[in-house]
């Protein structure tokens, strides 16, 4: 709804686009895919939370980073799906303003945390590979509690001055967000007046400090674990740690790389299909929060083993129900 007041126009509250070339015959098909994707999201990421918080084997600073990842990927799939499932199943594309405003505040900051938490896992396995010996002094559980609790704690805090400074500006003409949740990007390419592009190279500002740091020791700190692998004498442990690395690598690329190009081509101007533009967002967001899982902790013995004990004792559990039966 759209309230006009002289020459500007007061916004109560936002249309969710989506895809703007899609034909409403396969709405409900794409309403069905994000909702698998959904429940891809809540279990996998619970499976891990409640694993970690089962087996006390597993309280070490690696699996309490998984834990926070988790947790960030459960939360930004809540933030974003459920809208957008319900826009393509229901046709339920209006959001307050309000709403719009704080739902792009959660994207936001949980995609600047989970930044900071794979910058603390970069960290967690270069002093592993490269400093084993002083590894259980420099990385603790009471350490990493404190890290991805301020990473937590400050990027909340630090989020704050985005949203109030596009809150700062008028919005008019147009409330359609062309997209399939509210972004930075969408909802200040509605505002008027001179300071949109003051707030956009701010916002430009901030995403930067929170990319390009974090992945450039990133960058560094697997260069030099690759440079370990490659000296160490024992095939059998080089290739396990190449294996572990080389996906966590290539998610790491996948959730970075898009993004700067994603704020860098607003600001300079360049564009392209508004279809592929969002489905691009939807996989670089969505891909890592159903995957990190698998990755992260299906992968390491630790979990596999805990998994396996579990199902044994289940096993084991039923024979015995069965027999007494």
């Amino acid at each position: 709804m759209i309230y006009t007041n002289t020459c500007i126009t007061t916004i109560t509250d936002f249309v969710i686009l989506g895809f703007p070339g899609l034909d409403p015959k396969y709405n409900a098909a794409v309403s069905v895919l994000l909702f698998f994707t959904y429940l891809a999201i809540v279990f996998g990421n619970l499976l891990i939370l409640v694993f970690v918080g089962l087996d006390k084997r597993l309280y070490k600073p690696t699996y309490l980073i998984f834990c926070h990842l988790a947790m960030t990927d459960l939360l930004f799939g809540t933030v974003t799906l459920p809208k957008a499932i319900s826009k393509y199943w229901w046709d339920d594309k209006i959001v307050s303003f309000g709403g719009c405003f704080t739902q792009m505040y959660f994207v936001h900051a949980l995609g600047a945390i989970q930044s900071l938490l794979l910058l603390i896992m970069a960290l967690d396995h270069f002093i592993s590979v490269c400093l084993p010996l002083k590894y259980p002094v420099l990385i603790t559980n009471n350490k990493i509690s404190i890290a991805c609790g301020l990473s937590w704690i400050f990027t909340f805090f630090r989020m704050m001055i985005i949203v109030f400074h596009a809150l700062s500006l008028p919005y008019c003409d147009s409330n359609i967000i062309v997209q399939c949740y509210c972004d930075h990007i969408s909802i200040v390419r509605l505002g008027c007046g001179e300071n949109v592009r003051y707030v956009q190279r701010v916002a430009l500002g901030f995403a930067m400090f929170s990319l390009l740091l974090p992945v450039s020791f990133i960058l560094f700190s697997y260069t030099s674990i690759f440079v370990v692998i490659l000296r160490m004498r024992t095939v059998e442990r080089s290739y396990k740690t190449f294996s572990t690395c080389t996906p966590q690598l290539f998610i790491t690329f996948l959730y970075y790389l898009p993004r700067c190009f994603a704020y860098v081509a607003n600001n300079v101007g360049f564009s392209f299909n508004l279809d592929i533009h969002i489905l691009v967002t939807l996989l670089y967001s969505l891909i890592p929060c159903v995957f990190n899982p698998l990755i992260y902790c299906f992968k390491t013995r630790d979990i596999k083993d805990s998994l396996m004990r579990k199902l044994t004792r289940a096993k084991v559990g039923m024979k015995q129900v069965l027999r007494k039966i």
